[in-house]
């Protein structure tokens, strides 16, 4: 049983992915931000929570997380500060986060002796599509400050790999969604409005375009990655190769749910103009061709449990669906 390290394991993708890796016969080492209420964030109610070994800390340390690689035979690097309009408020502590602590999970890395490191990028970095579908090589454009410092941190995986021989592989996921996803997303703010009764929700922009894949797809996408060395030094999408308006997926959720649904234009929603990313989807032809990978969720089946999952009332009370959440 390998041993190993899932960074931002509090979070939604993080949680996912340790429940997964636990699944699949991994030792599981989780790092959560650390906090004065001891809290695990989803893996508090997780049900593989006793098979984790959670640690609490900050990848801003480069002490502890040096500490925390020691004994470990791959990193899945995932903590980041993720939240697009936040980033237009707080810039400098993305820069924090994003880029030195990704520094300091790398030299940890390096100076431990990891086996390998899998860091996560995200579809962002393209910005607003040049081409269709997007593949690995669109060029980067940094719509968002988050964008610009997960390119700074993508930069900085590749220079351990090129300069060290660091073994990593940069992750790069399109739109995920499902279960425990934060409401500052749009497919669990759409749903978190329309189980609270809201005839009328407020959104933003409705016209861009999304590459929308199911929790489990993107983390078995990660662990499929892990798994295969003909990926080292590439960045690689993960992705379903189909998109959908924003428009056309509050439809869908709508139809799902059952309510009808009028749709109000918040403007503090909006992202700045030269800021919105219109459209996305992937090319996933290159992890298919290294790995076989293949999403197992069709969008509308995705829905359907990140639904049921919010209709449990312990679920859904987690979420200020009145609040515009940054």
């Amino acid at each position: 049983m390998k041993q190993v390290l899932v960074t931002g394991a509090d979070g939604f993708i993080g949680s996912h992915l340790s429940e997964t890796l636990v699944q699949a016969g991994f030792q599981v080492r989780a790092l959560c931000q650390y906090n004065s209420f001891s809290s695990w964030g989803w893996l508090d109610d997780s049900p593989f929570k006793k098979e984790v070994e959670v640690v609490l800390g900050d990848i801003r340390d480069p002490a502890q997380t040096r500490r925390i690689c020691e004994g470990i035979d791959t990193v899945f690097h995932l903590a980041a500060l993720i939240a697009i309009p936040y980033s237009y408020q707080a810039p400098s502590s993305y820069v924090d986060t994003n880029v030195q602590g990704t520094l300091n999970i790398l030299q940890a890395a390096k100076d431990t002796g990891v086996g390998r490191v899998i860091h996560t990028s995200t579809s962002e970095v393209y910005g607003t599509a040049r081409f269709v579908p997007i593949s690995e090589e669109h060029p980067l454009q940094a719509q968002s400050p988050y964008s610009a410092t997960k390119i700074g941190a993508d930069a900085l995986a590749y220079s351990y790999y090129s300069s060290f021989d660091l073994p990593i592989v940069i992750a790069r996921p399109f739109n995920t969604y499902g279960p425990r996803q934060s409401a500052r997303a749009v497919i669990p703010t759409v749903i978190t409005q329309l189980l609270s009764g809201y005839k009328k929700i407020k959104l933003g922009a409705l016209s861009p375009t999304r590459d929308f894949n199911f929790v489990l797809d993107t983390c078995q996408g990660f662990i499929d990655l892990a798994g295969c060395d003909d990926a080292l030094g590439k960045t690689v999408n993960i992705g379903s190769g189909t998109e959908i308006s924003i428009e056309d997926t509050v439809k869908l959720i709508a139809e799902i749910v059952g309510n009808p649904v009028e749709i109000e234009c918040d403007a503090q929603r909006l992202r700045p103009a030269n800021s919105e990313v219109e459209r996305l989807v992937c090319d996933n032809s290159l992890i298919q061709s290294l790995t076989g990978h293949q999403p197992q969720y069709s969008l509308r089946a995705g829905l359907e449990q990140t639904i049921e999952w919010l209709r449990q009332p312990e679920n859904l009370k987690r979420y200020k669906a009145d609040q515009f959440n940054v």
